[in-house]
C-alpha cells in the first residue's frame, strides 16, 4: 500500500508582503498575481490558511481586513492555535511555508522593485491551476 505525505488537513503559513501583495510596506501593496486566487483554492480544498508576517498593530489589522475583503478565511494569524496543547515554542508550526524570502520559494524578478512570489509556480504543486482556471471562467461569465 502506498502511503501518502500529504497531511489530511494541510497547515500553510503564508507571508503578507512580497508574497501576497508587492512590497509597500507600511502601505499595503498591489496584489501579486494568482495570490489570491491561489490562497482560495487552496480555502476550497480543505487546507487551513494562516497569515504570518512581520506586521503587527494597526498594519497587521489592516492585512487582516485585506485578506477577508478579498474572500480569504484565515484559520489564524501568527499563531497555529492547535499547537499550544502540545508546545510553548513560539514560531508556528505548519506543513508549508510561503515566503518571498524563504529559500527555495519561486519568485518573479521585477525591474525596479523586489522580487513577489510566483503563485502560478505554487498552485502547480498544490495541483491547484485547473481549479483557478475554471474559478476565473466562471466569474467572467457571471
Amino acid at each position: 500500500m502506498k502511503r501518502s505525505n500529504k497531511p489530511k488537513t494541510p497547515i500553510v503559513a503564508i507571508d503578507f508582503d512580497g508574497t501576497i501583495v508587492a512590497h509597500r510596506y507600511p502601505e499595503i501593496g498591489e496584489p501579486v498575481p494568482y495570490a489570491l486566487e491561489t490562497m482560495r483554492a487552496m480555502q476550497a480544498n480543505g487546507y487551513k490558511l494562516i497569515l504570518y508576517t512581520m506586521r503587527s498593530g494597526e498594519y497587521l489589522q489592516e492585512a487582516v481586513d485585506y485578506l477577508s475583503a478579498a474572500g480569504i478565511e484565515l484559520w489564524a494569524v501568527n499563531e497555529n492555535p492547535a499547537q499550544k496543547y502540545w508546545t510553548d515554542s513560539p514560531k508556528v508550526y505548519a506543513h508549508i511555508y510561503i515566503d518571498d524570502a524563504a529559500f527555495g520559494c519561486p519568485l518573479i524578478e521585477l525591474e525596479n522593485d523586489r522580487p513577489i512570489v510566483d503563485w502560478l509556480e505554487v498552485a502547480g504543486h498544490f495541483e491547484l491551476i485547473e481549479y483557478i482556471s475554471e474559478t476565473k471562467r466562471a466569474a467572467s461569465e457571471s
